[in-house]
This record gives structure tokens, sequence and C-alpha cells, in this order.
């Protein structure tokens, strides 16, 4: 007989004694229907602070309509990220390693606080794309990271430019190289919107690294930004989370 995809949220869900459950859960939203299928956690890594995982909150709606498409019920939430390439060389840099493990205890945490019977979890640079793998891995449910993608490149003096670029611009101009006017519009120009580090950094290696591994579905860690992902994110997530439940 086919197992019941609502594994371990029926604890939290069902029966007389958890009405107070289900009065809280209504009071945001959720419908008798909606707490009849598995609950699927959507475990996000949006941030304000850097391109790498800016765009993931749009990704997340097309995430979530996949995840309904398929018969469950997705609950969003969110957790913390650092980056080391707006970090670097002051004193912040020493949160990035850290800010991994405080990614996994705390997807870890709600997933388990809240019986969950499956997690997404959206990632989009080298501290969330292991913060949330090791986070899955721990809580051995169904499960799988959907990479945001690559940043477009930049344009500068006629040609592409990375955030490698501007840092290696520091130098010239330290050496008298490159004038400040230069330097400026590099600046301006080398980080056209959101996406990870546009270069086989840590970030795309990493999320090319978990295709290989199965964590990830197989094509996406090549999209670029929300464009290159978006598209593919709804019937994806929709045939996985559908595989992964049964």
């Amino acid at each position: 007989m086919p197992s019941d995809p609502r594994h371990t949220s029926h604890i939290l869900t069902d029966g007389p004694g958890r009405a107070p459950a289900r009065a809280m859960l209504k009071a945001v939203g959720f419908t008798d229907e909606d707490l009849s299928r598995p609950l699927v956690g959507v475990a996000n890594t949006w941030i304000e602070v850097m391109p790498c995982n800016y765009h993931l909150r749009r990704l997340s709606e097309r995430v979530k309509a996949g995840i309904r498409s398929a018969g469950g019920t997705p609950i969003e939430y969110n957790t913390i990220a650092v980056s080391d390439g707006i970090s670097m060389g002051t004193e912040g840099m020493k949160a990035s390693l850290i800010s991994r493990e405080v990614i996994a205890d705390s997807i870890e945490l709600v997933a388990r606080g809240h019986l969950f019977d499956a997690v997404v979890a959206l990632s989009g640079c080298d501290k969330t794309i292991p913060g949330t793998v090791m986070a899955l891995a721990r809580l051995n449910l169904p499960s799988l990271m959907l990479y945001g993608g690559s940043i477009m490149p930049g344009k500068f003096q006629g040609r592409d430019v990375t955030i490698q670029d501007v840092f290696e611009a520091v130098g010239k101009h330290a050496s008298g190289k490159m004038t400040n006017a230069e330097l400026k519009d590099l600046e301006d120009h080398a980080c056209p919107g959101p996406g990870a580090c546009g270069g086989q950094f840590t970030a795309n290696t990493m999320a090319i690294a978990f295709e290989f591994l199965g964590i990830s579905a197989m094509g996406l860690a090549a999209g670029v930004g929300f464009d290159g992902n978006s598209s593919l994110a709804h019937p994806t997530t929709a045939a996985l989370i559908q595989k992964l439940l049964q």
C-alpha cells in the first residue's frame, strides 16, 4: 500500500485535540483543505543586502505554485544570509563561515518544530547553498534545494565584466593604472541585477555539484538569475515534489 504523504503533519493538524493548532494556522490564511494536504516548507534565504539572494522572494512564488499544483500546501519561512563579497576586508568577514551553521540550524528548527512533510530550500550564494543542504541532510525528509542562478555579466568599455574585475580594478587604481572615473564607471556597471557572482566561483560550483549529488534538479544550476530559473521552477518543483511525497 502507498504510504501517507502526510507522514508527519497529520500529527500536527488532525483530530479534535489539534483544534488550537488549526485555529492559529487559519489565522494566517490556511483552510481546512490546505491542512488536509502535505505541508511543504519553503525555506527561503531571501535578503535585501546582496544580489545573490535578492530575487528569491519572486522565485519562491513560482515554487509555491508548483507545490500547490502537485497537491501540497507550501509554507514559506525565512533565514539569514551574509555576503562575504560585501564584507570582505572588514570585521564583518568573520560572520561569513559561521552563517552557514545558523542557516542550517534555523531551517532545521522550523521544519522540525512544525512537522513539515517535505522541504524545498531556495539558495543563492556559497553560504546559503551549503547551509540549506546541511539542514536538508539533517532533517532526512523528502526535500530538494533550488539554486537562484548566476548574475548576468556587466558591460564596461565594450566587454563583459564580473565582480572579479572590480576587485582587480582596486589594485589597478592603487597602482595608478586606472582613474577614479574609470573605477566608478566599472563599479556602476559590473553587477547589473540579481544572481550569484558571475563566474565558476564557489556558488556556481557548489550548485553544479549538488545537481550531481541529486539534491537539486538537473539543469537548473546553469540558470541566469531570476529569469533563467523562474520558468523552470514551477513544473520542475511540482514534478519532483510529487515524486518525493509518494
